[in-house]
């Protein structure tokens, strides 16, 4: 019956949006590399310490631990307090364990051992009782102020130590790293309790759902404490996000905000770490052995020789994080590397006057020197580009200043290159050394061992390719096409046009090669100046190729760089670069950034249906389906414009200071804009996938209505229609005392949800009597209508005592149905605060603070009310045409200040239905 209120047409529609919303859904969820990280394994069986808190601490925070992570014959020594290492505390994040800082322990153990012991960290792990922080946020400043309680009782483990930390060094995956930067929000803090704080897959910029007000106060305050005070914070930081394979947290969240005076700070994509390469998900990122040996790599290089602790040098710190995160010269960090390299021994210096020459070292038996003469390659050509296959850490490439043929000291230029998986690479500006008269390449004498070193000059022009990227409305129907055809080792691809995180394309590279014997392997490395956010794909030729493009973070307005595709390639094949929009991909962007906001856009959807369905109520005396109501009434024009000129108008001073006397809140599309995550025609389209959920769900249901009805005919004998209407039932006062009684004791969410289940167990025995009745009537059409007019005829004359014909039973259901849908929404968004209630259950009966007491004290009695009502007892209402015009404004106001912030859903819900629910008694 339900899909019989559907034309075709918007039946087409509605298939039609949950086919584009699927290929969104792929994308995000499918549409990545398949996960390289290899699984980091412990050698030894891992234990975890209990740490011994105070009794005071442990009564007020019962819920959480403190645990010391250890393996084998350290474990059993580190039993016997006090301790001797470095300290590190691990954070986990939402629904995270303790135990997932064995990764990462397991790994600094290992290389401790290599060193024998000279240095060693002690990993710590705090137990938060895998709380849903990213869902409720009432737990967040616990957590901080437990995490404060712990960072002093670590402290204290080591007292009496020759080399006694002052400070700890912490790691914080998802929410865990949230609360770390919260630590400088405690008045009692001391901001050098702290000296180095790496982050992992942490959304720092936003929740990634702002289901309760707790967690976007939290942010709130959090970041503004950051930006306010950046001046004054000292403390080293390090974000990594996971790519594109952690759909939990999408990349962009990650990056912490780039302030001027502000550079201690440093955020990058897992796949630009050198070393690592790889898209790691919410959950590997934790454990994926390449990123984790990057970082413990990058701690033992903290550690400052006098102090056997972390180093409290910030320039030093931040040069670590910038050698192991974000650019590696395949070198060992060395503080102050020696500039000037001797270039004396015995050794051959051999003369290379071409532009483009290949050397193959293999079993040299002697050191060899070759010396590129710069002078009369200055006339010629603007840069030099060397690679080489050896990935040893020894420096490889020199420059002499005013030599002929050989010289005794050179600048080590191997500071300047770059570590690529397979080559190590350096292209140097000839006119930025204008002093250095030859460029020197080191082979060292080697035995067993094989590699090929390169070098070329050329023309910046002949190596810089422009490539417009095709338009985002192409459909992918149209491409563009680039040939390298000139032998090269290294072009860049300029790739115009393209900046914003709507834009997605699919590149494919063709390559063909001559004849060769041995395997050739280019690297395509997609640049992104504006961010560290760079991939590498790693192909063998000849092959073809398919890079994805898109973006984590928007090219900023006063940024004027451009996207580069680096092409590392091989002289011996010829390339061929196309690329085309990806339509699945642009709608994965889509569902990516926006995806949160959905439900405000489905419930404005059933606003306005809700509306349309009072409204008719109001002036003809009938409802109509939802599905035809939904047809008629959800337009985006509605809603959308009045959104559109709200934020015009607070570009004017007068209005904006209109708007704060109001004490209005800001407008979320303000906010999104400020994050730079305004598409083009993003309103609409989410409008059109709120207008298909809300299509959909209320399909669902409506059958599942149907269906327990079904059921509840089965299971007990056939009910009949109400004799007489009675608005308040002799237990509805007890019923909705006791539900309030319930929220204030327990959970306000859980109240909301048995009051629900009341509400749907009303309309489901509605719709069991008009079955009932429906079965018993006769099949002669008119007996029917007569039958009709005498109940109608009875409900006409009866005021007080209205009598419920089938009529009215129909279009009942049909308002029920309705309001079944937006109540359903609520509870979905309730839900993460119950199920914290529940989780927590064995050590707070009571869930304090409690985000949905306030709205639950007010929908309880409203439900109940509803639960009693039919459409017959509010037509006459002089209430109603005023409740009929309210879901209009209310389902703009959904858009406009709901949509990034999801817990004010609810309160634009339950005005129109109070409303309703009045309507009974006016």
């Amino acid at each position: 019956m339900f899909l019989h209120s559907v034309n075709l047409w918007n039946l087409a529609f509605y298939v039609f949006m949950v086919f584009m919303a699927t290929l969104g859904l792929w994308d995000v969820f499918f549409g990545f590399e398949e996960n390289k990280c290899s699984m980091s394994y412990m050698f030894e069986y891992p234990e975890y310490q209990k740490i011994e808190l105070p009794k005071k601490l442990a009564k007020r925070y019962p819920a959480y631990e403190l645990y010391l992570y250890g393996e084998g014959s350290y474990a059993e020594e580190h039993k016997i307090l006090p301790l001797t290492g470095i300290p590190v505390l691990f954070l986990p994040g939402n629904a995270g364990s303790y135990k997932q800082v064995r990764s990462i322990g397991s790994i600094a153990l290992r290389k401790a051992e290599d060193i024998d012991f000279k240095y060693h960290f002690d990993f710590f792990s705090v137990n938060f009782n895998e709380e849903l922080v990213a869902l409720y946020g009432g737990s967040l400043q616990k957590q901080t102020k437990f995490v404060h309680e712990c960072i002093k009782t670590i402290l204290k483990l080591y007292k009496g130590q020759e080399f006694a930390p002052k400070s700890v060094a912490i790691i914080g995956h998802s929410m865990g790293g949230l609360v770390a930067r919260a630590l400088l929000t405690l008045k009692n803090f001391k901001h050098d309790l702290i000296n180095l704080l790496i982050t992992q897959a942490t959304p720092h910029v936003a929740p990634v759902m702002p289901l309760d007000r707790f967690i976007t106060d939290f942010y709130t305050t959090v970041n503004n404490y950051w930006i306010l005070n950046a001046r004054h914070i000292n403390l080293t930081t390090l974000s990594v996000a996971g790519g594109f394979r952690d759909y939990q947290v999408r990349s962009g969240l990650t990056f912490l905000p780039k302030l001027s005076h502000h550079t201690s700070a440093l955020s990058v994509v897992s796949s630009a770490v050198p070393k690592t390469w790889v898209s790691t998900d919410h959950l590997s990122i934790v454990w994926c052995k390449q990123l984790q040996l990057t970082t413990v790599r990058a701690f033992f290089d903290l550690i400052d020789a006098d102090t056997k602790q972390i180093t409290q040098n910030s320039k030093k710190k931040l040069s670590v994080l910038t050698h192991h995160f974000i650019r590696h010269p395949s070198k060992h960090f060395e503080e102050n590397p020696a500039i000037i390299s001797d270039l004396t021994g015995t050794s051959m210096w051999v003369p290379v006057k071409v532009s483009k020459w290949t050397y193959v070292a293999y079993n040299e038996s002697e050191k060899i020197y070759f010396t590129f003469p710069l002078e009369n390659h200055r006339k010629i050509y603007t840069h030099v580009y060397c690679q080489s296959t050896m990935l040893d850490t020894n420096s490889w490439i020199f420059a002499c200043i005013n030599s002929t043929s050989m010289c005794q000291q050179g600048v080590d230029l191997s500071w300047k290159a770059e570590l690529l998986p397979t080559i190590k690479t350096l292209t140097l500006r000839l006119q930025d050394y204008p002093s250095l008269s030859h460029l020197v390449v080191y082979v060292p004498s080697v035995h067993g061992s094989k590699f090929v070193v390169d070098c070329e000059f050329f023309k910046k022009e002949t190596r810089s390719i422009q490539l417009p990227v095709t338009h985002l409305f192409s459909f992918g129907l149209s491409s563009r096409k680039v040939m390298l055809n000139t032998n090269g080792l290294y072009y860049n691809i300029e790739l115009l046009n393209f900046g914003q995180i709507y834009q997605a394309f699919k590149i494919n590279v063709v390559s063909k090669c001559s004849a060769v014997k041995e395997e050739i392997t280019s690297i395509y490395k997609l640049h992104i100046p504006w961010s560290y956010e760079d991939s590498l794909t790693v192909a063998q030729a000849p092959s073809s190729t398919e890079i994805s493009l898109k973006l984590h973070i928007a090219q900023p307005e006063n940024d004027s760089h451009v996207a580069l595709l680096k092409m590392y390639t091989s002289s011996d094949c010829r390339y061929e670069v196309t690329i085309k929009t990806s339509f699945s991909q642009i709608l994965g962007q889509v569902v990516r950034f926006h995806g949160g906001a959905l439900p405000a856009y489905v419930v404005s959807n059933m606003l306005l249906t809700y509306r349309g369905q009072l409204y008719s109520l109001f002036s003809t005396g009938c409802c109509l389906e939802y599905a035809t109501m939904l047809d008629k009434e959800a337009k985006p024009y509605k809603v959308d414009p009045f959104v559109i000129i709200i934020k015009f108008l607070l570009g004017y001073k007068w209005f904006n200071e209109l708007w704060d006397v109001l004490l209005l809140p800001e407008l979320d599309a303000v906010i999104l804009t400020s994050q730079s995550m305004c598409f083009p025609l993003i309103s609409l389209i989410l409008f059109l996938f709120g207008t298909c959920t809300a299509y959909w769900s209320g399909l669902l249901s409506s059958a599942s209505v149907r269906l327990l009805s079904s059921l509840w005919l089965a299971l007990k004998r056939p009910s009949e229609l109400p004799k007489d209407i009675k608005m308040i039932s002799p237990d509805l006062p007890f019923l909705t005392i006791v539900l309030i009684i319930v929220s204030w004791t327990t959970c306000g969410a859980l109240a909301i949800l048995l009051s629900y289940v009341y509400y749907v167990f009303k309309v489901v025995h509605l719709q069991a009597s008009l079955t009932t009745f429906k079965n018993s009537q006769p099949v002669n059409p008119k007996h029917s209508r007569r039958s009709e007019k005498k109940s109608n005829h009875h409900k006409d004359s009866s005021v007080h005592h209205l009598r419920l014909s089938a009529n009215d039973a129909e279009d009942s259901l049909r308002m029920h149905s309705t309001v079944i849908n937006l109540l359903t929404w609520i509870v979905l968004l309730s839900m993460p605060s119950l199920i914290y209630w529940l989780k927590n259950l064995r050590y707070y009966f009571k869930l304090n603070p409690d985000p949905c007491k306030p709205l639950a004290f007010i929908l309880i009695p409203t439900m109940a009310i509803l639960g009693n009502t039919y459409t017959v007892s509010i037509k006459s209402s002089k209430l109603l045409k005023t409740a009929s015009q309210f879901p209009l404004p209310l389902a703009v106001g959904v858009i406009a200040f709901g949509s990034a912030h999801l817990y004010r859903v609810p309160c634009f819900v339950f005005i129109p239905l109070l409303l309703h629910a009045l309507c009974n008694f006016m």
